[in-house]
């Protein structure tokens, strides 16, 4: 009897085995899965990927909240503290400068302002973004942008 149950026990170790084996060849033969294009959100979206269209979303956000700001208190925030609650601008967004993929730069300056999106990873789908108090946003994917860099469409 003790033969019979060592028999069965090794039969289903072998089994187990050729499981895990077929499982992991299967495996290592997938195809790799292409990288999904970049959706663009809307008409016109300049962004080149999720994480430029969540930075440059952050952005627009900031310059517009700066705006309703500057027209209640005839001067612009000096921090994002500050700006939070202005418009959909919230303390929660102004809460971190971590943005995913992105670091947000805010400096105030005597008449303005200066907001920069640094990626954490510079290439062709994770630009760096720059904007003034005019709100035009300027991209670059060579360098940190600033005000002679291209600007954004």
């Amino acid at each position: 009897m003790n033969r019979r149950k060592m028999f069965r026990l090794c039969a289903f170790v072998v089994v187990v085995g050729m499981i895990g084996a077929g499982l992991a060849t299967g495996q290592e033969q997938a195809p790799p899965q292409a990288a999904v294009p970049y959706q663009p959100k809307f008409p016109g979206d300049p962004a080149r990927s999720e994480s430029e269209a969540q930075a440059l979303g952050y952005m627009r956000v900031v310059l517009r909240a700066e705006r309703e700001y500057k027209k209640r208190h005839n001067k612009f925030a000096d921090t994002l503290q500050g700006l939070a609650g202005t418009g959909s601008f919230t303390k929660r967004m102004a809460h971190s400068t971590d943005r995913g993929d992105y670091t947000v730069g805010f400096h105030s300056e005597k008449d303005g302002f200066v907001l920069t999106m640094t990626p954490k990873q510079l290439d062709q789908e994770h630009r760096s973004f720059y904007a003034e108090d005019d709100g035009v946003i300027h991209g670059d994917d060579q360098k940190p942008a600033d005000l002679s860099s291209p600007k954004v469409k």
